[in-house]
């Protein structure tokens, strides 16, 4: 199953700082991220999980994947499904809190 991404108004400032020299190899492992996500949301790699604490904003379960992993303020990706079917919104893309 593939999906559909939308990125929220946060997402899409989160994205758009990741777009300058100093921050490439990030952009990288993001971009690679978000394009598993789109093909395969199962992917081992994304080691995905359900983020406990937070709710979309009408409630939807909030998703954590991983776009780094064992580097200092890793990144991560918060998504949640929908609107609509076979789409998920893109919440925040942020160093891990």
């Amino acid at each position: 199953m593939t999906f559909e991404l939308n990125l929220t108004r946060e997402a899409e400032a989160n994205y758009a700082a990741l777009q300058s020299p100093s921050k490439n190899l990030v952009l990288k492992a993001v971009d690679k991220t978000l394009d598993l996500m789109v093909s395969n949301l199962r992917h081992k790699s994304l080691k995905t999980h359900e983020f406990h604490g937070m709710m979309g904003p009408d409630g939807e379960k909030l998703w954590e994947s991983y776009a780094q992993n064992k580097t200092p303020g890793a990144y991560r990706i918060f998504w949640f499904y929908g609107p609509g079917k076979n789409k998920i919104t893109i919440a925040a893309i942020t160093p891990h809190p």
